[in-house]
């Protein structure tokens, strides 16, 4: 407010001088009637005309005290100003020394841009200055603005209002507690708590400017933009209206409660159309789960954080996205896809055919045409019916469609009367002919078109065109597909992608997510760690159900490695696919599919290394318990070899190994530092170094995870056990890099 004041004193301070230095006289230019009290010397005029400088001042009546150059002024008052400035109210007191003038009641003041109304106005003629202090109102065609307190500079087009200050434009309502608008460039700037209204959407800021007609904004303090259940904070915005694109600079803040999702950055930009964000500099996001972790003996939901250079979010159609469905497994330990979805849109679309089917059925109905009451026949009558059955059966009428014959059946006229309605029906039933010369001529034509009987009974035809057009309705009926309208969240994320979760860690290239599916997909060199392994692969896939992780799935080439603790042994397992599912949130079962590869250690009862397995086959299963391996099955052609630990040959490791836990993230902390600096290369040193056959672990793995493999002996299963090939002697490495297709199973 202090700041306010020294900009009006400053505003103010030259025109006060030059005020003070002009005085001039008010003249009475004329009057329809003059009255002067010669001891006061007071005058009373009737319909005055006030000149001083370039301001006219007109009412019906006044009193003017010459020697005091001051007069007041009565009903239907009017000042104008350079043609510029005209102000109406019912009162006037007017003092020519100073050129102020107190206004009361009805006051409107307009100029060539606007018009301020109020109850009480003091208006300086000489700095074109109003003031109001009891409320007042000031209109455009761009804007209304209301307020307890006001100031109109008429020179430079400048509005101040003061507490209670609203703000209402054809897209938005402006409240705020201080707050100044140019009535010509349609700028308002904001010095308090100010909130800024759409149609949809709300902008509070404590400092800032925004355009009513551009609709361009700039907002610098506390800043905090809501649509629905979204949000966005930053230390300065940058908006336009128009075009619904803002840009955010410095601790950025973006929210979905709905969707239980945040996003943080330095610098952000912000699309309205299609509700997206791009965030970059030291971006990352959270979201939240139903997995639990236990923290100081209490339990807590657990969430997912996600670090990238640049992270987008946002709101897409659903039928555009390639939707996954989670895999699950079916007989014979067989991998197949979730289809709940699938059947439920099934049954949607059978209720729905269903609905349309009995609604064509009522309308048909209704359409029909009411039988004829049946007539009691004589015996003569019934005879001759007989006879005409006979005959017919002697001569049987030519094939025609099945609904003439029921059309014929009602409305065909015999040439005898006698004609008894059972044997009629009986006739109908027979072989699908009819001797048309049997009946009348005229009373069946048959559509050459159509190839259909066509009746000259109104009320059939009636019954054939509503058939008809049941027919066509059920043709071009198609279900309503919710998904054409639904849309959903969708995140990316670019380059130095990293994931942090209590019992899912992943580093990769590029990321997508959307919650249609509730999928994570990582590409380009993917890496996950889950409890003690490692997952590589061309493409990584991390499924949630119920806010709870699901399962995983390493597509094309895939690796999984688990290093022994405080040894160089790995535990090793490749092929085309892996599938690991989860329970409450714990690895428990993983699926090795195509040319499956496995090397792993087991231990004696004495927790001492024993023996070295290795095997090939068409599938392997990983069974886990308490986060170690308990079993390991192979399906179909499997080879297989066990080498004592004392006579490990010199390579123990499969084809395609990698072991990188360096760039394994270990907390939420490591998120947000983002990508770790490289390590300075040290000098070569002239000394060399023994080699290591078996390559260590470099970095640390997050404390309290465990390795997944045992350290109690391994069950080891083997299905269809007839094409295992044991060497126990002498035994010869079985080639890492096999590539034995599987012939029957296996996901490809």
């Amino acid at each position: 407010m202090q700041k306010l004041r020294f900009f009006f004193l400053l505003l103010l301070f030259p025109s006060i001088l030059f005020a003070q230095e002009q005085r001039t006289k008010i003249i009475l230019e004329r009057s329809t009637k003059l009255t002067v009290d010669t001891k006061t010397n007071i005058n009373y005029v009737k319909n005055p005309v006030f000149r001083q400088d370039n301001a006219t001042l007109t009412c019906d009546s006044a009193v003017f005290y010459k020697e005091r150059n001051y007069f007041e002024a009565y009903k239907n008052v009017h000042i104008n100003q350079g043609d510029t400035v005209n102000i109406y109210s019912d009162f006037l007191n007017y003092d020519g020394n100073k050129k102020l003038a107190h206004l009361n009641s009805n006051v409107v003041m307009k100029d060539l841009t606007s018009t301020l109304t109020t109850n009480v106005l003091d208006y300086d003629m000489g700095l074109k200055i109003g003031t109001y202090v009891n409320g007042g109102k000031i209109v455009n065609k761009d804007v209304t603005l209301t307020s307890k307190r006001g100031y109109y500079f008429a020179n430079s087009k400048d509005a101040y209002f003061r507490y209670n200050v609203v703000a209402v434009t054809p897209q938005t309502t402006i409240k705020s507690d201080t707050l100044r608008y140019n009535t010509f460039t349609n700028w308002t700037y904001f010095y308090g708590p100010t909130n800024i209204k759409g149609k949809d959407d709300n902008l509070y800021t404590e400092d800032g400017s925004y355009n009513t007609r551009t609709e361009n904004a700039y907002f610098g303090k506390k800043n905090l933009y809501t649509q629905g259940t979204k949000s966005l904070k930053g230390d300065s915005l940058v908006y336009n209206g128009k075009t619904g694109y803002g840009k955010a600079i410095k601790n950025i803040v973006f929210k979905d409660t709905t969707d239980k999702t945040v996003l943080y950055g330095q610098l952000g930009e912000y699309y309205k159309t299609d509700e997206r964000v791009v965030v970059t500099k030291k971006a990352y996001f959270g979201m939240g789960t139903k997995d639990t972790i236990t923290v100081g003996g209490k339990k807590k939901l657990d969430s997912l954080w996600l670090s990238a250079d640049t992270l987008e979010a946002q709101m897409a159609l659903q039928k555009t996205l390639k939707l996954f469905k989670k895999p699950v497994v079916q007989k014979d330990s067989e991998i197949g896809a979730e289809d709940e979805k699938e059947k439920e849109a099934k049954e949607k679309e059978k209720a729905q055919a269903r609905k349309e089917a009995a609604a064509a059925t009522l309308l048909e109905k209704k359409q029909v045409v009411a039988p004829e009451p049946k007539k009691k026949l004589s015996k003569k009558e019934q005879k001759a019916g007989d006879a005409l059955a006979a005959e017919l059966k002697k001569n049987p009428p030519p094939k025609i469609l099945t609904d003439s014959v029921k059309i014929l059946a009602a409305d065909i006229k015999v040439k005898t009367d006698s004609i008894k309605l059972d044997s009629l029906k009986k006739a109908i039933d027979l072989p699908k002919k009819i001797n048309i010369s049997t009946a009348k001529k005229d009373s069946l034509k048959i559509d050459p078109k159509t190839k259909t009987a066509a009746s000259k009974d109104p009320k059939v035809i009636v019954s054939n065109k509503a058939k008809a057009a049941l027919n066509v309705k059920a043709k071009d009926s198609v279900a309503f597909n919710p998904a054409d309208t639904i849309r959903t969240r969708v995140i990316k994320a670019f380059h130095n992608v990293r994931v942090f979760k209590s019992n899912l860690q992943a580093v990769s290239d590029s990321l997508f997510y959307t919650a249609a599916d509730s999928t994570l997909r990582w590409y380009s060199n993917p890496i996950l760690w889950s409890q003690g392994s490692q997952q590589t692969g061309d493409t990584i896939h991390v499924f949630f159900k119920n806010d709870k992780i699901h399962s995983f799935q390493v597509l094309q080439n895939s690796f999984a490695a688990n290093m022994e603790t405080d040894t160089t042994k790995f535990n090793q397992a490749k092929g085309r696919i892996t599938t690991g599912f989860f329970k409450d949130g714990e690895l428990q079962n993983m699926f090795i599919d195509g040319n499956a590869e496995s090397i792993y250690f087991d231990k004696d009862e004495k927790n001492v290394f024993k023996n070295m397995n290795q095997t090939v086959s068409s599938r392997i299963k990983f069974s886990f318990k308490d986060k170690e391996l308990t079993k390991v099955t192979m399906f179909r052609e499997i080879e297989g070899r066990t080498d004592p630990v004392e006579k490990l040959p010199k390579n123990t490791l499969l084809t395609g190994f990698i072991w990188k836990p360096e760039l394994r993230p270990t907390s939420k902390a490591d998120i947000i530092k983002g990508v770790p600096a490289k390590p300075k290369v040290a000098p070569k040193s002239k000394t060399t170094t023994p080699k290591v056959l078996n390559p260590k672990s470099v970095g640390n793995d997050p404390s309290g995870i465990k390795p997944l493999m045992p350290g109690k002996k391994v069950n080891t299963e083997i299905k269809k056990p007839d094409s295992v090939k044991v060497q126990p002697n002498n035994p010869v490495l079985i080639k890492t890099d096999t590539t034995k297709k599987a012939t029957t199973g296996g996901v490809n």
